[in-house]
């Protein structure tokens, strides 16, 4: 066999491989294209500009997540200095009345910190006392029925 022909029937056959390699990588460049459309929607951008966009909204959501935990935090410092937790306990100041027309109210903060008022009723008057609490310390001694108003609104 001449030299000349082996190199041909060789060039031939690298020349056969490189057309089936070529035909196999078009086949998965079109696949990779149909892939990317699917990706895109139909935008004629790159893979590449759509990522960065991506990333841009995704910054746009840590942001907004951020404005939004801190309206959080503003509204539960608000929410705790809010009277949330309130009582009435009713009862006879005085042995000769009756119908429990004597009471008194709580009206609290979630750190025990609010008012206590007191209607007294007895038969030819009625007593109206107004205490303050602090973080649960009140400035004036409480009776009873007003500590009980305030472990009551606590309890809640």
């Amino acid at each position: 066999m001449d030299a000349a022909l082996v190199v041909a029937i060789c060039a031939a056959a690298l020349a056969a491989v490189a057309v089936a390699v070529s035909a196999l990588l078009v086949r998965r460049v079109r696949a990779l294209g149909r892939a990317q459309h699917a990706i895109l929607g139909g935008s004629a951008a790159d893979v590449v500009d759509f990522a960065v966009s991506l990333q841009g909204r995704i910054d746009d959501v840590y942001r907004a997540v951020d404005e939004i935990a801190s309206g959080l935090t503003r509204v539960d410092r608000r929410v705790d200095g809010a009277i949330t937790n309130t009582s009435v306990v009713r009862y006879d100041a005085y042995e000769d009345t009756g119908g429990q027309q004597s009471a008194s109210f709580a009206f609290l903060d979630t750190h025990r910190t609010g008012t206590v008022i007191t209607a007294i009723q007895g038969r030819d008057y009625a007593r109206i006392y107004v205490k303050e609490l602090d973080r649960g310390k009140a400035s004036v001694a409480l009776s009873p029925e007003e500590l009980e108003a305030v472990q009551r609104a606590m309890a809640r």
